[in-house]
């Protein structure tokens, strides 16, 4: 028995600078939080900007995407109204007459009733003959656009006029005939000011561009006329101060569509089905630094709370910690004599653990020995069974005076003799690991081999054996005679699950890829317990049949071996076994198997 490690004495005083210094700690945990913290900091910041502001850009393409239908609305609207005024009688009636005193009322009435902006009446020549703002009366549109397109058309005619002061008036006319003769352009203004104004409740800028690239209608009046680039062209040239918090305001976001006044916005476009136009929102990412900021304060606020909590714990376990050293200074002088008491009876335990230890070593050798007699008498009954068989076939060809083929069963009696003592020296094999290296082994070899011991059994029944190997040799490192036995018990089961079968069959098929592997597969009823299949003694053949260490002491060998014995049902009924093996090859790159002892 080793001999008991000595005891300290435990009423030394321990010197300062055995104990860890609790600066050194606190150093390292508060590193460890910053370092955690800035990482969360981070990581937090980047995937809830990337998070909001993909919101963020949703609602804004949401949010365009409805202004330009409302914006196509009025104009499909408003398009249909000169088509409807241009066929009415009354207003015909009057520019054929001359007469105009109720044309404006009427006008007023139909632009209440259709939202337009204004209506105005023009006559072949152009002059202004009535309107909804009486102020233009007389007014001579001669020379504009859509009188002049309008008189060249028969269809509705869309005109854009600038105005003074970068205003745009939108503008639908068409010519009214008498007699397949123009006789005036009736010219409807639609209402698109409105969207402007309706827009200006938001903080998103908002501009339309015609096909030119001008914007006609912005949230902001001094983009009128201009286009998108030399609107968001900042008439200040920024500082330096000013371009470092630009970069600092957007640390971990992506980079920004453009800069409005000094603030990162992002862009969103939309293309109108109408002449060309396109609309753009520019969104601020203010929204987006918002959110984020209040999660990244609640985290900063949970790290230093935590921080906090950290040092007070530290400074009170230190307290505590003081008072119980004084404490255990006076505790560990009794202690150490306590302990010194002890010794004696740990010595003393000692002694009886050896003795108790010797008494379970020879129990274990006597369980040992009791499995191995059952396995010896499972492995010898195949080889006493076939001695049995050739013994009688000899007496019959000696009394037929056929000594020739008789000597012949006498060699395979021999041989069967020598297979029984090399199961003798292989009994160590069921109680204990180590032995003899293995050696390279044909699997091929080993079932011709198994099946060659067979041989009396297979004759006695009619069985049909279906044989499927590789014509390359299948090589593992292994103990032949005890990977024989595997496969021989693994036939003699085969054997006898197809006792009650009207035709048996056992398929045998080895194949070699990352392993070899070797099936025995029957037609038999099936495998009824998995789950205990391969535990010693259990076995569902009747009394006298059979020991239940077959498949067990097959499995142990098999798994020496390095491999894996495992069974199931297959797709017809019947059982079948897989023993999985390593390749010669693959083992000699590795640890080397042994053999059990």
């Amino acid at each position: 028995m080793p001999s008991s490690p000595p005891i300290p004495d435990l009423t030394t005083p321990v010197e300062p600078e055995a104990l860890p210094s609790r600066g050194l700690v606190l150093r390292v945990l508060v590193a460890f939080i910053l370092v955690t913290a800035a990482a969360v900091i981070w990581a937090t910041n980047a995937w809830l900007s990337e998070r909001f502001t993909e919101t963020t850009r949703v609602r804004a393409d949401l949010r365009l995407a409805l202004y330009s239908g409302n914006l196509m609305s009025e104009l499909q609207r408003t398009s249909v109204v000169p088509l409807l005024l241009a066929r009415d009688p009354a207003l015909l009636g009057a520019l054929q007459s001359g007469e105009f005193s109720l044309t404006s009322a009427r006008l007023i009435s139909a632009r209440r009733e259709i939202e337009a902006a204004s209506i105005r009446l023009l006559d072949s020549s152009g002059r202004t003959v009535a309107a909804t703002n009486r102020n233009l009366l007389g007014t001579s549109y001669a020379n504009a656009p859509f009188f002049v397109d309008a008189l060249r058309s028969r269809d509705t005619v869309f005109s854009a006029v600038p105005l003074p002061g970068g205003a745009t008036e939108f503008l639908y006319s068409r010519v009214l005939l008498a007699d397949a003769r123009p006789v005036g352009v009736i010219v409807v203004e639609t209402d698109l000011a409105k969207f402007e104004r309706s827009w200006s409740g938001i903080l998103d800028a908002v501009a339309v561009t015609n096909s030119e690239g001008r914007i006609i209608l912005s949230t902001e009046t001094r983009w009128r006329g201009l286009t998108l680039a030399e609107a968001l062209e900042d008439p200040q040239a920024p500082s330096a101060l000013r371009r470092a918090l630009q970069a600092t305001s957007d640390w971990a976001g992506a980079s920004p569509d453009a800069y409005l006044r000094g603030d990162a916005v992002m862009r969103a476009d939309a293309r109108l089905p109408f002449r060309g136009w396109r609309m753009v929102s520019l969104t601020s990412y203010d929204s987006v630094r918002q959110r984020v900021n209040a999660v990244l304060a609640l985290e900063i606020m949970g790290f230093a709370i935590l921080m906090a909590a950290m040092f007070y714990l530290l400074s009170r376990r230190a307290r505590v910690q003081t008072a119980a050293y004084r404490r255990e200074s006076a505790e560990l002088r009794v202690l150490n004599a306590r302990l010194l008491r002890e010794i004696a009876e740990r010595e003393r335990v000692q002694k009886d653990l050896a003795v108790a230890e010797q008494t379970l070593a020879q129990s274990s050798k006597l369980a040992a020995l009791g499995e191995m007699s059952a396995a010896v008498s499972h492995e010898l009954n195949q080889p006493l069974a076939a001695m049995k068989t050739y013994l009688a076939g000899a007496r019959l060809l000696l009394q037929r005076s056929r000594p020739e083929e008789a000597l012949s069963s006498f060699q395979r009696i021999d041989d069967l003799i020598e297979r029984m003592g090399a199961i003798t020296r292989q009994l160590k094999s069921y109680a204990r690991k180590g032995g003899e290296a293995f050696e390279e082994v044909d699997l091929r070899a080993a079932l011709s081999s198994a099946l060659a011991m067979m041989e009396p059994q297979l004759r006695a029944r009619t069985v049909k054996i279906s044989r499927s190997v590789p014509r390359k040799p299948v090589m593992v490192l292994a103990d032949r005679i005890r990977l024989e036995q595997v496969i021989i018990n693994l036939l003699r089961n085969a054997l006898d699950a197809t006792k009650s079968v009207a035709d048996p069959h056992i398929d045998l098929r080895l194949s070699a890829a990352e392993t070899a592997v070797l099936v025995v597969e029957d037609n038999g009823p099936g495998l009824s317990d998995l789950e205990k299949l391969f535990e010693p003694f259990w076995t569902t053949k009747k009394p006298g049949e059979g020991t239940g260490l077959g498949l067990a002491i097959s499995s142990g060998i098999v798994k020496d071996l390095g491999g894996r014995l495992t069974a199931r049902n297959g797709d017809a009924g019947g059982a079948v076994f897989e023993v999985k093996l390593p390749l010669a090859a693959d083992n000699k790159k590795g640890e080397t198997p042994r053999a059990a002892e």
